[in-house]
């Protein structure tokens, strides 16, 4: 009997709009959550506030602010996945909200368990009203796969009260010109910096399954200000002796020679 073919989604650069990459998105994550969360899932540990595959822990970073500060804060994670972060954040006497695109990363996050809302919906149209959060956060959530990333990071900032600081992790706009590698092979220029044109997998009908959008650091820069928020700090995190790992394009080698990760901060005024 004849084995039923395996589809590989064909990998292309072309436009993709807000409602293509979203619904791309969602599906994704909805049918690979539980491969992501077997791979990744002993990294990100299940209340560990961990910023990128670097492993840049907010223990250290503070960027949120002291760990102190956060007790009774109502925060709002995006992109939650598994809620990693917002259950370190609860751990801390906060109030943490995790949100996410997929249902079935959140049904991950019911299986660790934690006594926080969490919700499923689109981070370009957040469900909550203005000035309802003190805090907001996100890990590679929502922002590297948004087509417009300016209407999130609108959203966010109407949902925070005035003060109210937005830290946001992202893949370093660098990486776009490299191949994603771990090894050598991963070292040498590929493709333009320069080159907005977004990476995306589609079927054998031409329909995405995966979208990803690219932004120069200068992009981020007046995303983030023509949102309204002031940028008061971007953090490039080097990679630690201790982190042997590979994830995807990011290693030891390639990290320790161009930067992986590119973190945002904040404040709406």
């Amino acid at each position: 009997m004849q084995e039923p073919e395996t589809f590989e989604p064909e990998a292309t650069r072309r436009a993709s709009d807000i409602v293509e990459s979203a619904r791309a998105n969602r599906g994704w994550w909805d049918r690979n959550a539980d491969e992501y969360q077997v791979d990744h899932g002993t990294f990100l540990g299940d209340d560990r506030f961990v910023w990128g595959p670097e492993g840049l822990d907010e223990v250290e970073a503070e960027l949120l602010g002291p760990a102190e500060a956060l007790k009774g804060q109502d925060v709002l994670e995006i992109g939650a996945g598994a809620a990693q972060c917002a259950r370190w954040l609860a751990a801390q006497g906060a109030r943490p909200v995790a949100l996410d695109l997929s249902h079935r990363q959140l049904q991950h996050a019911l299986r660790i368990g934690g006594s926080f809302p969490l919700v499923c919906a689109d981070a370009a149209a957040l469900p909550f009203a203005d000035a309802s959060f003190d805090l907001a956060c996100s890990a590679y959530g929502a922002l590297p796969f948004v087509a417009d990333p300016v209407l999130v990071l609108r959203e966010v900032r109407r949902v925070l009260r005035p003060g109210g600081r937005f830290v946001f992790s992202v893949t370093h706009p660098i990486r776009w010109a490299f191949p994603d590698e771990p090894g050598p092979e991963g070292l040498s220029v590929s493709a333009s910096y320069f080159d907005r044109t977004p990476y995306v997998e589609q079927d054998e009908e031409g329909r995405a399954v995966y979208v990803e959008h690219h932004r120069t650091v200068g992009d981020r820069v007046r995303d983030v200000v023509a949102a309204g928020f002031r940028l008061v700090d971007l953090v490039e995190p080097e990679w630690p002796a201790w982190n042997t790992s590979e994830w995807g394009g990011w290693s030891p080698l390639r990290g320790n020679l161009i930067p992986g990760t590119a973190i945002f901060v904040c404040v709406r005024d």
